[in-house]
């Protein structure tokens, strides 16, 4: 019987990325001044794993890699070498090499030949230098490597039962005290000294104490009970450094299942959604008896379709973490590269967001993440020149609120210039006008192009990112806001919605048409009065909240006849993007309704202002109405604004 071993190639490769991520968090989290014994084992057990999987593929490049790292590790983990920050440095670099290896391999692109020898000539030139530093201090990392566990030292034969010469026997036996442990001329412990030392000399602890004054063995037990608690408390540390074997057993409770099939299944849970809502139309039509039956067979329908979606929905989520655990790697080259000093800050990391979004905002989080390590955080000089602390921070937050999720990059840096921006602006020919609102100025960095970066470098400065940061966001339906004062730091919010699939709406009447308001964009809405509204050309403008709001007609945007055409007998919806702000104008609002989001280009092609389509229980067609692009039709109104 033939095996088509190729079946098993997906797995290898999700688990070697796992593998990855947890070495290259763990080298992050690592101590080099006090390495967790622990710690350096998983980092070893995974490149074995990695090794081991790749060999029998046949993956040459990476066993051939994780081969001469893992002797590295091998020699870190048993304590022959000493750890420093360029062998960390040395182990992120092949983690990094690693990565793009098995991204090779599972892509079926070329290999990088040149970087895979020159990654093993590092590992190679720093396992010599290992060599010729081990020789010396051999003996030293064996005696501490016994008292971590005998076990783990190779080197131990029959545990020091057999030894040749009696001195190493007693060497190996426990002892009484740490202080006298810690002597190396103590043989036979003090009872067949030849002479015997004064009973009074400090220096010379033969004896145990059985010839000191009291006094002196007094202090020696306090010493002793101080080092043996300073040696408690390091132990606890260490022990709550490296509680994940639990969290690793907890994963393998789980199963893998292709993402394909959990999107089917989320469809199809939809598409129940749109028959429950149906049968409950149907229901309101029948009276009597049966009606009443009817209807309390759709509420228990309606109960158990919310927790099948709700459970669908949950298979689609993950925590945030998988996004931010490669960031404090980020933050730590760049800062490195830069000169600077930065904490980074990780919040809400279990906050769960819907898989599809995960990746997609690798880029956009990344660049934010650079931007205020570059522009925002200042030198060390120049931060305790103004009365800040010498590293700056860097939080990096997550959190639930409502339907939407709110990712946060926050640094106590510069903050933005609102001069230099406007500056940049009027040079590149943008609207623009000195009494423009903050809010509005922050978001002019997002234009094509623009910087205000003094100097270019190989990190930003040629002004292309920031507009493709908002392109990304808006494309997972999600809007940025920019919050800053100067001296004192920038924060930019990232607002998403929790799943792609599935929105929260306000339903509205225009016409004879249904149109779906994300409740994510809308801030309120009001019937306006006559005195709220004002035409300044072809525009109509509603004044309210202090300033005046752009107002779009949606049955003039979208063709739509019988809409009613005056504000004040409709509804106004104010609403916020990622743009500006501006308000809509409909009939009617209809009600909270959560619908399942259908391509409007995959089925019919794309529209203007339009984002999706969904199935109402009617089994009408009602259009999810996109807030982005709708916002791209109103033009500022500071002119408007100033002039009144």
């Amino acid at each position: 019987m033939s095996i088509d071993i190729e079946q098993f190639h997906a797995v290898f490769f999700d688990e070697s990325q796992e593998h990855l991520d947890d070495m290259e968090q763990l080298l992050m989290e690592l101590d080099v001044e006090d390495p967790d014994l622990e710690q350096l084992n998983s980092i070893f057990r995974a490149a074995h794993s990695i090794k081991g999987g790749s060999g029998i593929f046949g993956f040459d490049a990476l066993t051939g890699l994780t081969h001469v790292m893992e002797n590295l590790l091998d020699k870190a983990r048993k304590q022959t070498i000493s750890l420093s920050v360029p062998t960390v440095d040395l182990f992120l670099e092949t983690v990094d090499l690693l990565k793009t290896i098995l991204d090779a391999y599972k892509t079926e692109s070329d290999l990088p030949t040149s970087e895979i020898e020159s990654g093993v000539a590092a590992l190679e030139k720093a396992l010599a230098e290992a060599d010729g530093q081990a020789a010396p201090s051999e003996g030293v990392a064996q005696d501490e490597a016994q008292t971590e566990s005998a076990s783990a030292d190779d080197d131990i034969d029959g545990f020091g039962f057999f030894d040749d010469e009696p001195e190493a026997a007693t060497e190996a036996q426990p002892a009484p005290t740490e202080a006298a442990s810690k002597n190396d001329d103590i043989d036979g412990f003090g009872f067949f000294d030849d002479e015997p030392a004064p009973p009074a000399t400090a220096e010379e602890k033969a004896g145990y104490g059985f010839f000191k004054p009291l006094e002196a063995v007094n202090e020696d037990a306090k010493a002793a009970q101080e080092d043996a608690a300073k040696a408690a408390e390091k132990a606890k540390a260490k022990a709550a450094k490296t509680k994940k074997p639990a969290a690793k057993q907890a994963e393998a409770s789980s199963i893998r299942v292709d993402t394909l099939k959990i999107d089917a299944m989320v469809n199809l849970v939809g598409e129940l959604v749109i028959t429950q809502s149906m049968l409950s139309m149907i229901g309101d039509e029948v009276s009597g008896a049966v009606g009443q039956k009817l209807q309390t067979a759709i509420v228990e329908l309606q109960r158990n379709t919310r927790e099948i979606q709700e459970s669908a929905m949950s298979m689609r989520m993950l925590p945030v973490n998988m996004t931010f655990n490669r960031f404090p790697r980020v933050v730590r080259d760049l800062s490195s590269k830069l000169g600077k000093q930065v904490d980074l800050i990780i919040e809400g990391g279990n906050t769960e967001i819907d898989k599809s979004m995960i990746e997609k905002l690798v880029d956009p989080l990344t660049h934010l993440v650079r931007n205020s390590i570059d522009h925002g955080v200042e030198k060390p000089d120049v931060r305790k020149a103004s009365g800040k602390l010498e590293k700056g921070t860097v939080i990096l937050r997550a959190a639930q609120r409502g339907s939407s999720i709110v990712i946060s990059i926050i640094d106590d840096g510069a903050g933005l210039s609102r001069e230099r921006i406007l500056a940049k602006a009027t040079e590149n020919g943008l609207p623009v006008s000195p009494d423009m609102p903050d809010s509005e100025v922050w978001l002019l960095i997002f234009q094509p192009g623009f910087s205000t970066a003094a100097e270019v470098t190989d990190v930003s400065g040629r002004g292309v990112g920031m507009d493709v940061v908002r392109r990304n966001i808006e494309a997972i339906g999600g809007r940025i806001e920019i919050e800053s004062t100067k001296g004192y730091g920038s924060a930019f919010h990232i607002h998403l919605p929790l799943t792609l699939a599935i929105v929260d709406g306000i339903c509205a009447a225009v016409g004879n048409q249904t149109f779906v308001i994300p409740l994510v964009n809308i801030i309120e809405s009001l019937q306006p009065l006559p005195e709220q509204l004002k035409l300044i050309g072809n525009e109509n403008l509603l004044w309210i909240r202090e300033q005046y709001w752009p107002l779009i007609a949606i049955h003039e945007m979208m063709h739509v006849d019988d809409a009613i055409d005056n504000p004040t007998e409709g509804i106004v919806v104010l609403l916020e993007s990622s743009k500006r702000r501006f308000a809509i104008q409909v009939d009617a609002l209809l009600g909270q309704q959560q619908v399942v989001i259908k391509s409007l280009e995959q089925h019919y092609r794309k529209v203007p202002g339009i984002s999706g389509a969904t199935i109402m229980g009617d089994g009408r067609v009602a259009m999810i109405l996109d807030a982005d692009a709708i916002a791209d039709l109103c033009r500022p109104v500071y002119e408007e604004e100033k002039a009144s």
